[in-house]
């Protein structure tokens, strides 16, 4: 229980000796709003690391030369666990934001801090919301900013599976033109969900595919996106397997 003692303890100083950090960030975002990007990704990625450095996670990296430097993407994965966000967040090369639950929103501090990163939320139960929160993900895609979206639409309890990719999730890569990434994801729920509420040393794999473009697609390939890009997905995540280290 250590682990997650540190690991909680942290969290909960890093919110509140934050809220001056976070009026800063607003003053900046008034006068500079790329600044404020990039500095809020910094901030956020160094709390990250310190809590998978006190969870014990130790992560080996694959093709984070698939990944573009210079143009924002939509990055897909398959989603076991809480820590896939921390995960994939201290990766990114620039500002990105994730789509989430709208049940975030009711944790002050940490719903302000996602929405610097342009978190969307995501109203799983209405339709109509959930339409607006991929129109409004687009328009972040377009204005520079990159999109992790975990298209399972949940947290799968089974280890080595996967569920069903949500079609609609691909609309933000089809609309905006933007390069799809897939990742693949190994062990991290034996970080914190196997064995909850302990947090336990893990290896943790992650690879990044070739960027997929729909854009050089024709309509048919389009039309199931979700599948193939679930497929590359669950290629790597078999590959993977065997570079997994149990403690």
């Amino acid at each position: 229980m250590l682990k997650f003692i540190l690991t909680a303890c942290f969290i909960g100083l890093f919110l509140i000796f934050s809220i001056p950090l976070l009026l800063l960030e607003w003053i900046l975002g008034k006068t500079n709003q790329e600044w404020k990007d990039k500095s809020s990704l910094a901030i956020v990625n160094w709390a990250f690391r310190v809590c998978l450095f006190l969870s014990g996670v130790k992560l080996t990296v694959l093709g984070e030369e698939n990944i573009p430097k210079d143009e924002a993407v939509l990055y897909v994965g398959n989603h076991r666990s809480y820590f896939d966000v921390l995960l994939t967040y201290v990766r990114v090369p620039r500002p990105c934001g994730y789509v989430a639950k709208k049940e975030m929103l009711r944790y002050p501090l940490l719903s302000h801090w996602m929405k610097n990163l342009h978190c969307q939320f995501l109203d799983r139960d209405n339709l109509k919301e959930g339409v607006k929160t991929i129109l409004s993900s687009i328009e972040t895609v377009k204005s520079g900013i990159s999109i992790c979206i975990f298209p399972e639409g949940t947290r799968n309890k089974v280890n080595d599976t996967f569920l069903p990719f949500h079609q609609g999730s691909f609309k933000i890569a089809e609309k905006s033109g933007c390069a799809i990434i897939p990742i693949s994801i190994n062990n991290a729920a034996a970080i914190f969900e196997d064995h909850f509420p302990k947090i336990k040393k893990a290896h943790v794999v992650i690879e990044y595919g070739k960027p997929i473009r729909m854009t050089t697609m024709e309509k048919e390939e389009k039309k199931v996106i979700a599948d193939l890009t679930l497929q590359e997905i669950k290629t790597m995540y078999e590959k993977n397997k065997a570079l997994v280290t149990f403690y």
